[in-house]
This record gives structure tokens, C-alpha cells and sequence, in this order.
């Protein structure tokens, strides 16, 4: 365990885990707004060979409409991350939990947002296996 975040390791493919987490995420009301795949990236920029390893932004619309609403610039910390990668021959699952990364803004009123958006991530992280 993370201390700012859940993360697991599951039996799905890279592409499959993939798939999985993104369709548990909308079935709670989250869009992928960006879908970076870091192994492209380093073959890209760097030249270099990596691993699996891809981060998506999800976002929940009514939740960052009222993140936002609450205090303008949280958009620093949107979207929500959620990553998946490949480790010792297996898959990565990891999720961002929203009530650490917002604590550091001194906003009561988004303490409550952030723990229900951390709820909702946490059952798309449980539900993909």
C-alpha cells in the first residue's frame, strides 16, 4: 500500500487491465480525459525501451464542477490519476486517493468532495480483478 494511493497487483493483461478499470470508472460516473502511454513517450523522447505503463486523467464532471467551484485553481490537481503498469509479470493497478492530494489545500468545503470521489475510485480500483 501507498500512503497516497491503493494499489494492487492483478492477474488481467496490461491491455485488459486497462479496459477493465476504464469501464469500472464510468459505470461511477468517470471519463478518461487524457490516456498517457509512458513506454511511447520514452521511445519517443528519450529513445529508450520501457515497460507497459500507461497514466489516465479520470475525472468526474459534476465532482470537478464542484471542486472548482469551491476553490478556482484546484484544477492543478485534476484530473483524479489512475495508473497501470506491468510488475514481475503481472499487472499494476494504482489509484490516486483524492483526500491526500487535496488535504494540502486548506478548504473544509473540499474535504467532503474529495472523500466522495475517493469513494467512487476506490470501488472501481476493488472491482477490477
Amino acid at each position: 500500500m501507498i500512503s497516497y494511493g491503493f494499489r494492487k497487483e492483478i492477474d488481467l493483461p496490461f491491455d485488459k487491465a486497462v479496459e477493465a478499470i476504464t469501464e469500472e470508472l464510468k459505470k461511477r460516473g468517470f471519463g478518461i480525459l487524457t490516456k498517457i502511454d509512458v513506454k511511447e513517450k520514452f521511445k519517443e523522447k528519450l529513445g529508450i525501451d520501457f515497460k507497459n505503463y500507461v497514466i489516465l486523467g479520470a475525472c468526474s464532471p459534476s465532482h470537478a464542477h464542484k471542486a472548482i467551484l469551491e476553490e478556482e485553481d484546484i484544477g492543478l490537481l485534476l484530473p483524479c490519476n489512475v495508473i497501470v503498469y506491468e510488475k514481475d509479470n503481472r499487472t499494476a493497478l494504482a489509484v490516486i486517493k483524492p483526500s491526500t492530494a487535496m488535504g494540502m489545500v486548506q478548504n473544509e468545503a473540499l474535504k467532503g468532495i474529495a472523500n466522495e470521489v475517493e469513494a467512487k475510485l476506490k470501488e472501481a480500483f476493488d472491482s477490477t480483478k
